[in-house]
């Protein structure tokens, strides 16, 4: 059960980098646009994290940092939200908000710096 609970956090640590990758090379290819493959990274590390966050295959005596968890989701839904209203004004005016695309990377990064920080 341990290994694959480390199969798991693989693949939110792979939806992690298409996500921030895609923007990445959005931000310093100039174009600051947001693409399908930055909304398919978001989904994969939502669905492996919400996966990591049921308390199975943990070590005994383990506990989950509810917290923790909770914060990372309440950034987790802000990322997805920026992408939808972001693609969603794309879409209509053929521009993006450089507010919008930038706050998009700062949470990503943000929520990678939870992870790996937080206790």
């Amino acid at each position: 059960m341990e290994t694959l609970r480390h199969v798991v956090v693989f693949v939110h640590l792979i939806g992690f980098a298409v996500l921030f990758g895609a923007w990445a090379v959005q931000a310093f290819g100039g174009k600051r646009e947001f693409t399908r493959l930055m909304t398919y990274g978001m989904v994969i590390a939502a669905v492996a994290g919400l996966a990591l966050a049921a308390p199975w295959g943990m070590a005994a005596g383990a506990e989950l940092n509810h917290m923790k968890i909770g914060v990372k989701l309440v950034v987790l839904l802000a990322i997805g939200a920026l992408l939808g209203i972001g693609t969603s004004k794309q879409r209509k005016t053929g521009s993006l908000s450089p507010a919008l695309f930038w706050l998009v990377g700062i949470l990503t990064l943000a929520n990678a710096a939870i992870a790996v920080l937080w206790r």
